[in-house]
Order: structure tokens, then C-alpha cells, then sequence
């Protein structure tokens, strides 16, 4: 396993491993240099007639239940003769290797790896003991449902992957395993189903994984920030989630799904604008409501993107759009109002914003009496001191109400972000500073990719037959094909024959 050349009657160890025997305690050096001496490596040796068996793990990071019954005890009451091969035999360890690389056995133990070796062999063997505290299955938290399964991921990459398979049983389902990050090597797995991902877009996420040069991958989200196509828009180009269900549903649909170790949510791409408005709900919901939930949350954006610039253009260069009725009423609001419309309107939005920021960081009893108590004291306590109007507190409310009816979180944050230049632009341009802001965002759109994929698909480029999959909800028997945005291998959900069948019958 490792060189022993002799350098001024001295023993050395070379780091990358030559199959040549050695003695333990060099081994024993070797590994503390190679761990900056960490106090919690634990070196054990057992001697069995004449034999010397090494075992190195770290104390902190194995189950020692595991290691004493499946290891530690074996070793001692083996009575033959060992090598490594009789090692293996000998231990009750499911997931078992062998190494001659001093440089393996290193980034093995730092994962919760115990590494025995007998001394004369030309190899090793790592046996896996790894103790990762993990949480039990629990609900959603950031992705709430009424109807459909409440279970969600967990920081276990493992359990995350059995979700999956438990909801696909498909043999075609693949696995691809990564491991990314010079110092905190992280396991990567890419997961689609190999008959239906097209297999351009299976290997554009390949090839951006291996490109990944970084110390440290933390969590998914990171991971989906390095692999975007574009870095500097505000909008998401990836979905990132913690329900099995909705990752189950986008591999069936052709998309392509990473989990990262010890990270609960998931990647999903290629993901488009419109993605980020649908739920899993929908699906479970009847297909007319599932409809109507998701016009009422595009309505929801458009308002929460457009009310509030509305009113300080309005009220700032075109008083002739105001109905008469309710000129007076809202004259009379702002008749106590010292600031010009776009600072009272950015003021509020700052103000709810740090509503928001600070109902999320308190504590989940606090921060809801933080938020509610909040809202209200505050609003009240404007109004009273002439800081704004009465009209401007339900406005700001309502655009807050439709940043939050997203079901991604990240989509609803770009949309209260893309707010306050637009509000701006109303203040110094009116309605054209608003139109020259839409037509920007339009286009900005229109350019940004996933995956090389249009982001706006299917309104561009525009594919029919994919609305009812994303804008609208039709009945289960009409979703007869894949969406075709995904460029799925097998374009078929239900078989043609039997679905022409079915309407004839219905018919």
C-alpha cells in the first residue's frame, strides 16, 4: 500500500500508495500528520497470534455500536490467519472497499469511514460506520399543502433517494453519483428516468457538475447558483424543493432531479418561468379548481407587481383616470401627507418588507404576533401621524398578499425585489416609466435560458398543446403526451390506442 524507501535511516510513507508493506506505527505518524494531529483519531491496534491489525476512525463521527459488534469483536475472536480478503469475510459491514491510497483512506475517515489494516498486506479496507444524525420524517415547513403527501425531504441523501425510488419503481430510473469540493467532498446524485429525459439535457447537467471547482458545496441551493445560466437576473432558473412527490412528478414529465448530501431539498430542471407557479395541489385538486387556484395566482402576481406603481403614477402625472367618486375620498386621504407619492409608497414597502424579514428570523409564536401586531400598529400609527394615506395601506397590502400566493419562495422574493425599481420609474416617468419597465422585464425574460431551454416556455416559444400543463389544468384522460418543452424520449403518458378507445366510448 504505501512505498518504504530509506532516506538517511528513516521511513517514509508515500502519500499516493505503492503496494508494499509497512510498519503500523508508520501508518500511525502518517495519518496524524495528514489530520493536523486531531485528538478525536482513534488508532487501535489488536494483536492476534503475532498478528497486528490496525483500526483508524474518527470517535466523533462512527456508530459505536457498529464498530464494536461488526468490527472490534469479529477481529478478536477470529483464531486463522488474516490478510485483507479474510478481513472482509470476517467483518459485518454491508458496504466494504479495499485501497492501497493513503490519500482514500484520508477522505474516507473524515466521512465517518473506519479503516483496518493488517500489517504486511498490500492493502486496506474501509468499512463504512458512518453515524449522520439525521431527523425523523416530517411535514413540509416551506411548502405547505391541504391535499397530497405531507412528507418531505431530510438532510439524509440516502433517505432522500429511497423517497424517490418508493414513488418510482421503475427499473429505467437512473442514478449518476458525484462527488464535488477540494476540502468537504460532498456526494452529488443526478436522478431521471433514462427512457423519458432527453439525454441533451441529462449531459449539460453532467458536464456543469464536473466543471464545479469550489472547497465546499453547503447545500442544494448553492449548488443550483453555481449551475444557472444566467447568475445576475433576480428570477430563479431552477426549482428547488422539499416534496418527494413534486420530484417524482417532474421525472415523469422528463426533468432531471440532483440531491446533495445532507441538504432537504432537491434540484429540479429544466424548470421554466411558469413552473414556479404550480403546485403539487393542483394535480391532486379536481381539474377546474386546479385551474382557477392557478389563474388566481398569476392575477395575484400581476397585481402585486403593478398595483402599487399604478397609484404613484396616477396619483403623481394622471389624476384624469381617477374616477370623480373617488377623487374627494382620496384627496382628502393625502390631505395631511407631507411626501410626494413614490417616497410614501417606497416607505411602506420598506416597511413591510422589514415586517417580513423580521417575522421570518423570530421564533414561529413570535413572529406571527410580530408580523400581525406589528402590520396593524404600524399602519394605524402612519395613517394617524400623516405619513400616508388610507388608500396606499390597502394597496401595499394587497401586493404583499400577491407576492406571497407563489408557491416558490424564491419566485415571490424576485417579484417584491422587481417592485421597488418599477415604483421608482412611476415616480419620475408615470405610466411610461411603468410600460418601459414591463417591456425591460419582458424581454430580460424572453433571454434568460435553463439549461440552454427558453425560460419562458410554452408562451415562448409557444406551444399549445403544453398550456395545459402549465397555465391551465385539464382532465387526466386529455393528458395524453409528456409536455413537449422537456424534448421527453418517450412523448406518451397513456398508450394512443387506448385513449382514442376512451373517447370513442365516451363519445
Amino acid at each position: 500500500m504505501f512505498n518504504r524507501r530509506g532516506r538517511e535511516g528513516k521511513k517514509s510513507i508515500n502519500k499516493q500508495g505503492s503496494p508494499h508493506s509497512f510498519k503500523i506505527e508508520d501508518l500511525h505518524k502518517e495519518l496524524l500528520v495528514l489530520v493536523s494531529n486531531s485528538e478525536d483519531l482513534v488508532f487501535r491496534t489488536i494483536t492476534i497470534d503475532d498478528q497486528k491489525i490496525a483500526v483508524a476512525y474518527f470517535d466523533d463521527l462512527i456508530n459505536p455500536t457498529s464498530m464494536q459488534d461488526s468490527i472490534i469483536r469479529p477481529l478478536e475472536e477470529s483464531n486463522q490467519e488474516l490478510n485483507y480478503q479474510l478481513i472482509k469475510d470476517t467483518i459485518n459491514i454491508a458496504k466494504l472497499t479495499t485501497t492501497n491510497s493513503l490519500t482514500d483512506v484520508v477522505d474516507n475517515l473524515v466521512n465517518g469511514t473506519a479503516y483496518i489494516f493488517k500489517e504486511g498486506d498490500t492493502h486496506g479496507i474501509l468499512a463504512d460506520v458512518a453515524d449522520k444524525g439525521t431527523r425523523a420524517l416530517e411535514k413540509a415547513e416551506t411548502e405547505s399543502l391541504v391535499f397530497g403527501p405531507k412528507i418531505s425531504f431530510t438532510e439524509s441523501i440516502t433517505k432522500n433517494l429511497n423517497l424517490i425510488r418508493s414513488n418510482i419503481n421503475d427499473p429505467k430510473l437512473c442514478v449518476e453519483t458525484f462527488m464535488l469540493g477540494s476540502r468537504t467532498k460532498k456526494k452529488v446524485q443526478m436522478i431521471y428516468i433514462s427512457d423519458i429525459a432527453e439525454e441533451e439535457n441529462v449531459n449539460t447537467f453532467r458536464q456543469r457538475i464536473t466543471e464545479i471547482e469550489i472547497d465546499s458545496i453547503v447545500d442544494s441551493t448553492v449548488l443550483a447558483q453555481l449551475i444557472e445560466d444566467n447568475s445576475f437576473t433576480f428570477f430563479p432558473q431552477f426549482i428547488t424543493t422539499e416534496l418527494p412527490d413534486r420530484c417524482t412528478i417532474s421525472l415523469l414529465h422528463g426533468k432531471i432531479a440532483l440531491l446533495v448530501d445532507r441538504s432537504p431539498t432537491a434540484i429540479i430542471g429544466p424548470s421554466t418561468f411558469m413552473n414556479f407557479f404550480e403546485s403539487t395541489e393542483d394535480i391532486y385538486m379536481r381539474w377546474n379548481m386546479g385551474t382557477f387556484l392557478r389563474m388566481i395566482r398569476f392575477v395575484a402576481i400581476f397585481f402585486s407587481i403593478l398595483l402599487t406603481p399604478a397609484y404613484v403614477a396616477v396619483l403623481t402625472y394622471h389624476y384624469e383616470v381617477i374616477p370623480s367618486a373617488l377623487l374627494v375620498s382620496l384627496g382628502q386621504s393625502r390631505s395631511n401627507v407631507p411626501f410626494p407619492p413614490v417616497f410614501e409608497a417606497l416607505l411602506l414597502e420598506f416597511i413591510i418588507e422589514l415586517l417580513r424579514e423580521a417575522g421570518a428570523r423570530l421564533p414561529t409564536k413570535v413572529g406571527q404576533t410580530m408580523g400581525i401586531v406589528g402590520g396593524i400598529v404600524i399602519g394605524q400609527a402612519s395613517v394617524q401621524a400623516g405619513f400616508t394615506s388610507n388608500i396606499l395601506i390597502i394597496i401595499i397590502a394587497i401586493s404583499a398578499l400577491g407576492s406571497f400566493t407563489a408557491p416558490s419562495y424564491a419566485i415571490g422574493t424576485a417579484v417584491r425585489i422587481i417592485r421597488f425599481p418599477i415604483i421608482v420609474m412611476a415616480g419620475l416617468y408615470g405610466g411610461v416609466g411603468i410600460m418601459f419597465c414591463f417591456c425591460f422585464i419582458l424581454i430580460h425574460l424572453l433571454k434568460i435560458t435553463t439549461l440552454g431551454r427558453p425560460y419562458l416556455s410554452p408562451i415562448y416559444p409557444f406551444r399549445f398543446s403544453d398550456l395545459k400543463y402549465s397555465i391551465f389544468r385539464m382532465p387526466y384522460q386529455y393528458l395524453v403526451k409528456r409536455p413537449v418543452s422537456n424534448h421527453p424520449i418517450d412523448k406518451g403518458r397513456i398508450p394512443i390506442k387506448k385513449a382514442k378507445m376512451k373517447k370513442d366510448v365516451d363519445e
